[in-house]
């Protein structure tokens, strides 16, 4: 049965919202990213090459996301949010399971498919949820807050997949992986209530959603809200190398196993994923409280500055220094996202929320995964008959570097168009 909107104030029940809408992202992020621990054993299996591997990780999910989070964003901006995403973790869990039924490259490819198909539901929607349970100046702590699931599901996915692995093989590590978000769906569609649209929008915000064409050509339009989007797209480039490559590196450059890399991996990005986020957000919400432009300043500035521990950990011979300097430059790297998440919400109206975290997530999906995993695949491929298994190290920094400095250019351009599209001015009148 759908609930009544709730207009009154949600007070602490907001957060129970924002800590379910979290482990939601942690298993979308944990049963996307699975599939990282159990690849070289994949690959031995099938025999598949490393641009295979890229497709299956990046194309094979990314493109049916993209897909389907368009006409799932509508849907999020003028039905009950609550359901989407109850109904889109229940779907991309069982497509996670049936991973394990797989027999060869298209078998498999087809239920990544299927698991993109589900999570291209749930992020708008959630998104959206949390803009109307937090005021535009909670925003940015409460976006850091959610950010903490993609570093919890980065970490679970590989400490707990790598640990099912070890004892039960790829196979039941995707079915058992697979089941916990049946039960994470039924207790959103049972204790989660939906908000009223637009609850803290500036004055004069619209509510009633716009004809899809209408609102498309706004939000292409809105140079804030696009340059937030790229940028993003490009940044994300680094997080995606990161949470599908490093286990893979750690395999060829330490020989050690699936297990151990899940468990070693899995606690860095513990340790760099949790105070990351969480500090990130309570930075920029204090920057931004003085100037809205660190929205976009601050992961700029963040996407060049983790390259240098990242750079440092990838030159490591030795396995403890590689893996501290790793979890300090995954911390740098996920600070960024709370003011990137925050901003695109508070650049766009009400109505377009979930369709602007639609076509924010075609860029993050298209470019940063589809296009950067399967690049570090071809790269690795191509350099490994001459540099080995160092082939893969160099093809990862090689894409982030690119991917930060590109990013680095994409924001300052955003933080201008802050300043001369009258973006500062709405949000001082918020």
């Amino acid at each position: 049965m759908i609930k009544e909107p709730l207009d009154a104030e949600p007070g602490g029940y907001r957060w129970y919202v924002l800590a379910l809408l979290t482990t939601v992202s942690m298993f979308s992020i944990a049963d996307r990213l699975v599939f990282a621990i159990l690849l070289e054993d994949i690959k031995a299996e099938f025999a598949f090459s490393d641009g295979e591997i890229g497709l299956l990780g990046g194309l094979a999910f990314a493109a049916t996301y993209v897909i389907v989070g368009f006409p799932a964003a509508r849907l999020a901006d003028r039905s009950v949010r609550r359901t989407i995403v109850a109904g889109a973790i229940t779907f991309w869990s069982a497509m996670t399971a049936l991973c394990g039924l797989a027999t060869g490259f298209w078998s498999l490819f087809l239920a990544r498919t299927g698991v993109g198909v589900g999570e291209g539901g749930s992020g708008p929607a959630s998104q959206s949820l949390v803009a109307d349970y937090f005021r535009r100046e909670e925003l940015a702590k409460a976006m850091g807050f959610l950010t903490i699931g993609a570093s919890l599901g980065t970490a679970g996915g590989l400490l707990v997949g790598g640990q099912l692995n070890e004892a039960f093989g790829w196979r039941w590590t995707f079915v058992l992986m697979g089941l916990p978000g049946m039960v994470i769906g039924a207790l959103v569609w049972m204790t989660m209530r939906e908000p009223r649209r637009g609850r803290y929008a500036p004055a004069n915000a619209s509510i009633e959603q716009s004809p899809l064409w209408e609102t498309a050509r706004t939000l292409s339009r809105n140079r804030v809200f696009m340059g937030l989007a790229v940028g993003w797209a490009v940044q994300i480039m680094i997080g995606y190398a990161l949470a599908f490559w490093m286990a893979a590196v750690m395999i060829r450059s330490f020989g050690i196993s699936s297990g151990e890399v899940g468990l070693y991996l899995g606690l860095a990005f513990f340790i760099g994923g949790i105070p990351g986020p969480i500090l990130g957000g309570y930075v920029a919400g204090w920057l931004t409280r003085r100037d809205e432009r660190w929205r976009a300043w601050m992961p700029g500035a963040v996407s060049l500055g983790c390259l240098i521990p990242l750079g440092l950990s990838l030159s490591s011979v030795a396995f403890w220094p590689f893996l501290t300097l790793f979890a300090f430059a995954y911390a740098v790297y996920v600070a960024s996202q709370a003011p990137i998440l925050s901003g695109i919400q508070a650049a766009v109206e009400p109505s377009q929320r979930g369709f602007a975290v639609a076509i924010a997530l075609f860029f993050n999906n298209l470019v940063g995964q589809a296009l950067g995993l399967a690049v570090i695949g071809w790269v690795s491929d191509w350099l490994g008959p001459t540099l080995g298994a160092k082939s893969l190290t160099i093809a990862v920094f090689g894409v982030c570097l690119v991917s930060g400095a590109l990013a680095m250019a994409v924001f300052a351009w955003t933080a201008g168009q802050m300043r001369r599209s009258g973006y500062l001015e709405r949000m001082a009148g918020g």
